[in-house]
C-alpha cells in the first residue's frame, strides 16, 4: 500500500528528545486526548461501536425503500467496504512518522496539506459532524424517551411537548461532560455499544415475527422520475450518516500505549475489525429484513412501523436513549479537546476545573438549545451532512494517503484510492441534492420550539 516508514526503518532514531517545555506537558497531561494512553484493545472496539452504530441504523429500511433492492444492497456493502478501508488508513498513519503521533485528525491533515491548510480543510469539516451528531442525538434522545412516554402513559394522559424531553435528556449530559477524557467514559461506551447492538437486534427479530406484510410492495414510493431520484439521493445521505466514526477514530487511537516494539495501530486494528463485525450484524438485517417485511411503506424509523408488542418497542426506545447518551458523548470529547486547547494554549486560560466546568457546560446548553429550536435538524443535517460526511469519512483519508505515501502511478494502492475518492465525490454532490429537497418539502409541517 505505497511505501511506508516504519519502525524497522534504518534512519528511525528511538529515542527522540522531547522539546516541549514543562509548562506544555502539563497541558497536554490536562487536555481530553493525550490525558491517558492506557487504553486496551477492547476500548477501541466499543468506542467504535458507539461512534459508528447510531440511532440512524434504524431508518435504513426506509433508505433502502428509496434506493431500491439492487442498488440499497450495492451502496450498503460498498459503504462498509469503503469505509473499513479509510479507517485502516487512518490507523496506519497514526504514527507515520517515527517517534511522533498524530492524536488528532486536524494533526493527521496538518501534516498532509501544510499547517494552515490542514487547519482549514479538517477542523470546520469534523466540528460540522461532531457538533451536529450531537445535536441530532438530543433531539433522537428526546423523541424516544416522548415516544416512551406515550406507550406508557395511558388515557387520560397529558400530551407533554418534545422540548421538556429534550431537556431531561440533555440534563445528564452536563454531569456527564465533566469526565476528564475517553477512558472515563468508557463504561457510557461499553453500555451505550451493547445497547446500539440489542435495539438493531430487537428491529430485525421483530421484523422477522411480524412477518411480511399483506400487499407488500418493493417499487420505488415516488409516482415521478424526479421525485425517485431525488429520494435516491437523499437516502445516499442517510447511508453516509451511517458511517461517521472516523471522525473520532484517531482521538480514540491516542488512548492506546505505543511503543516502537509494540505500536498502536497492532491493538487498535484489532479493536476496529471487531467494531466492523459488530456493524455489520446491526446495519445489514435492520436494512434489509426491514425492506423485506415492510417493503415501501416502511417508517423513516423501524420501531415506528413495527408498534407492537408495547414492551418491546418501550424497551427498544429506552436502549436507543441509553445509546445515544454514549454516542453523544464520544463525539463531544474531540470538541471538548478543541475547545480546551484553544482556551489554555492561545487565550492562556489556566487549566483546570473551574474552565473545564464552565467550557463544557456551555457546550452541551448550546447543543440542547440547538436541537429545542430545530428538533427536525436531522433533515438540516442530510443536507449539510452530505458536504462532510463523506469527504471526512469516504475520501478525506485517500486524498492524505496519496499526498504522503505517493503510491506508484496505476498500482493497486493508487488505484483503490482514486476509486475510492470519486465515489466519495459523488456521494459529496448528490446526498445535499436529496437532503435540500426533502427540507422543502417538509417545510409546511416543520415548527420551532416544538
Amino acid at each position: 500500500m505505497g511505501t511506508q516508514v516504519t519502525y524497522d526503518d534504518p534512519n528511525y532514531v528511538p529515542t527522540k528528545v522531547d522539546e516541549r517545555s514543562e509548562k506544555q506537558k502539563a497541558i497536554d497531561d490536562w487536555l481530553p486526548i493525550t490525558s491517558s494512553r492506557n487504553a486496551k484493545w477492547w476500548y477501541s472496539a466499543f468506542h467504535n461501536v458507539t461512534a459508528m452504530v447510531g440511532a440512524g441504523v434504524l431508518s435504513l429500511p426506509y433508505a433502502m425503500s428509496e434506493l431500491g433492492w439492487g442498488p440499497g444492497v450495492v451502496v450498503l456493502v460498498l459503504s462498509w467496504i469503503i469505509t473499513l478501508y479509510t479507517l485502516w488508513q487512518m490507523v496506519e498513519m497514526h504514527e507515520m512518522v517515527p517517534g511522533k503521533r498524530f492524536d488528532r485528525y486536524h494533526e493527521l491533515g496538518q501534516h498532509a496539506f501544510g499547517e494552515k491548510l490542514g487547519l482549514w480543510i479538517v477542523v470546520p469539516q469534523q466540528l460540522i459532524v461532531e457538533i451536529g451528531v450531537d445535536i441530532v442525538y438530543m433531539v433522537t434522545g428526546g423523541k424516544s424517551l416522548q415516544k416512551v412516554h406515550k406507550l406508557v402513559c395511558k388515557d387520560p394522559c397529558k400530551d407533554i411537548k418534545l422540548t421538556y424531553f429534550i431537556m431531561i435528556f440533555a440534563s445528564c449530559h452536563f454531569i456527564l461532560a465533566q469526565l476528564p477524557n475517553f477512558n472515563s467514559i468508557s463504561a457510557v461506551s461499553l453500555a451505550a455499544a451493547i445497547m446500539s447492538l440489542s435495539y438493531s437486534t430487537i428491529a430485525w427479530t421483530a421484523s422477522v415475527h411480524k412477518g411480511v406484510q399483506p400487499n407488500v410492495e418493493y417499487g420505488y414510493k415516488a409516482t415521478t422520475k424526479v421525485g425517485t431520484m431525488f429520494n435516491f439521493f437523499s437516502a445516499l445521505g442517510d447511508v453516509a450518516f451511517a458511517y461517521a466514526g472516523h471522525n473520532v477514530v484517531l482521538e480514540i487511537q491516542a488512548t492506546i500505549p505505543s511503543t516502537p516494539e509494540k505500536p498502536s495501530k497492532g491493538p487498535m486494528w484489532k479493536g476496529v475489525l471487531v467494531a466492523y463485525i459488530v456493524v455489520a450484524v446491526c446495519y445489514f438485517p435492520v436494512a434489509l429484513i426491514g425492506f423485506w417485511m415492510f417493503g415501501n411503506t416502511v417508517d423513516d424509523n423501524i420501531l415506528i412501523s413495527l408498534q407492537k408488542p408495547t414492551w418491546l418497542i418501550v424497551v427498544a426506545n429506552l436502549f436507543v436513549v441509553v445509546h445515544v447518551i454514549g454516542s453523544y458523548q464520544i463525539y463531544a470529547m474531540p470538541v471538548f479537546d478543541m475547545m480546551e486547547t484553544v482556551l489554555v494554549k492561545k487565550l492562556h486560560f489556566p487549566p483546570g476545573l473551574p474552565l473545564r466546568l464552565v467550557a463544557r457546560t456551555l457546550y452541551v446548553g448550546f447543543t440542547m438549545f440547538i436541537a429545542i429550536c430545530f428538533p427536525f435538524f436531522g433533515g438540516l443535517l442530510g443536507f449539510f451532512g452530505g458536504f462532510v460526511f463523506a469527504p471526512t469519512t469516504y475520501f478525506l483519508p485517500c486524498v492524505m494517503w496519496l499526498s504522503i505515501y505517493k503510491p506508484r502511478k496505476f498500482s493497486l494502492s493508487w488505484v483503490a484510492n482514486w476509486i475510492c475518492i470519486i465515489l466519495g465525490v459523488i456521494l459529496m454532490i448528490l446526498a445535499p441534492i436529496g437532503g435540500l429537497r426533502q427540507i422543502i418539502i417538509n417545510a409546511k409541517t416543520y415548527k420551532f420550539f416544538s
